[in-house]
């Protein structure tokens, strides 16, 4: 019993590093292990279908241009990791790297907006068949190309393809968008909640999968244990 409560004490330190992304609290460059400890979207199921967001540490959605009959509802998988925080932010065709305000001339609401998040999966449920555009506004993101759409023309002037485009041309110039934190409504698509904690099974673990630390466990928890020595077992 000892020497097992000894060796799940010295995983510890390397799960807590890996799972924050090093003890000074700032972003790091994703590596092949941290990549594979994020969260990720499971197979799509029946009026339900899933996007990951930023997986692997690109700047990008992936899917990043789905069809999604009305009635589907649409899941984004936010990393642990990857160079995050991550939005999904509704913006227009016209303005890809734009949030979609309200329209008080129309009547027409604020497009929905996850807030930057990590960890945490957002979801939104289509409410009818017309196009719904989307960017992350993390700063200079949506300008790299991490942009979606939903149900976006296969032909025409307005494809994803345009979309991307359009956002890839503005580039550095993109301007800094402000985190009010997340936005329940939508354009075509409105947000069923707030986001809401994902950590899947084996989020964080080491590779002998001995000890499992979740997304939500508190990193001052995980060094007060390593800085007192040990650990009560029920």
């Amino acid at each position: 019993m000892i020497f097992s409560t000894f060796l799940a004490l010295s995983a510890i330190p390397s799960l807590a590093y890996a799972q924050y992304g090093g003890y000074g609290g700032g972003p790091t460059t994703p590596t092949s292990s941290a990549a594979a400890s994020a969260p990720s979207a499971p197979a799509d199921t029946a009026g339900h279908m899933n996007i990951n967001v930023a997986p692997n540490g690109q700047f990008m959605f992936s899917p990043n241009n789905i069809t999604a009959p009305v009635g589907t509802l649409v899941t984004f998988w936010f990393p642990t990791l990857n160079n995050g925080p991550h939005s999904v932010t509704q913006s227009s065709f016209a303005d890809p790297c734009t949030f979609l305000q309200a329209n008080s001339s129309s009547n027409a609401p604020a497009g929905f907006d996850s807030g930057l998040q990590s960890a945490t999966t957002f979801t939104i449920n289509v409410t009818d068949d017309q196009p719904i555009w989307f960017h992350c506004k993390q700063i200079l993101h949506c300008g790299m190309g991490m942009v979606g759409s939903i149900n976006a023309p296969t032909n025409g002037t307005n494809t994803f393809q345009a979309f991307l485009s359009a956002a890839s041309a503005i580039g550095s110039n993109e301007k800094t968008e402000t985190d009010n934190g997340p936005v329940i409504s939508g354009v075509h698509g409105v947000a069923v909640s707030s986001p809401t904690p994902s950590a899947p099974s084996g989020s964080g673990s080491g590779s002998s999968g001995a000890l499992t630390l979740s997304a939500s466990t508190s990193l001052s928890i995980v060094l007060g244990i390593v800085a007192g020595g040990a650990m009560i077992f029920a």
